[in-house]
């Protein structure tokens, strides 16, 4: 009898374990609120002769990071055409630091996923939406639930790495009981 009350008392914590961890993550708006925003997300680059993990990708923008081509959005998917990692001109062997502002429109309940190819490690609002530390094809890394508190601008950052072959860096957001979309353009700013 005491080994199924065990099981029980068991079930139980790791139920409410899932329901805690099931709620959806507390994003905290820019305080103060950007005044002029401009289009699109600031972005450092850095070329280590390798990297395979975000520490590496940390250190090499450490060492030497230099300004990049700010990013339209976070819709990025090399290809033949166009091989560069994010706007980096480069392949291969890329880290770069992104920083800016996502606007939500409306408060409430968003999923957002995230999809990279390699490593990333995101935040917003304050809180950590997406993090993947390996080599990987273009994946999604795992839709998170975020609760909005008021309309307005919420802080991104991100640690992003690539090293071989093909590379991707994109996000979809939905409203509660929405469908997953790439989010628009005119949703990302910098100062």
């Amino acid at each position: 009898m005491t080994i199924y009350r065990i099981a029980g008392v068991a079930a139980l914590v790791a139920l409410c374990g899932g329901a805690v961890a099931a709620s959806p993550l507390k994003l905290k708006p820019a305080d103060p609120q950007p005044q002029s925003v401009s289009a699109g997300l600031a972005v450092e680059y850095a070329f280590p002769s390798d990297v395979k993990s975000l520490r590496d990708a940390y250190i090499a923008l450490g060492m030497g990071a230099k300004p990049g081509e700010p990013l339209a959005d976070m819709n990025y998917l090399s290809s033949q055409s166009n091989p560069s990692a994010l706007t980096s001109g480069q392949e291969t062997m890329v880290a770069a630091r992104i920083k800016g502002y996502l606007r939500f429109d409306a408060p409430g309940t968003y999923t957002l996923e995230t999809y990279s190819n390699d490593g990333l490690e995101l935040s917003i609002g304050g809180s950590e939406v997406a993090k993947v530390d390996k080599k990987r094809g273009c994946d999604p890394i795992g839709a998170v639930e975020v609760s909005v508190p008021q309309a307005g601008w919420y802080e991104l950052e991100a640690l992003y790495w690539q090293r071989k072959g093909g590379s991707c860096l994109m996000m979809e957001w939905a409203e509660q009981g929405g469908e997953l979309k790439t989010v628009p353009t005119a949703a990302f700013g910098r100062n």
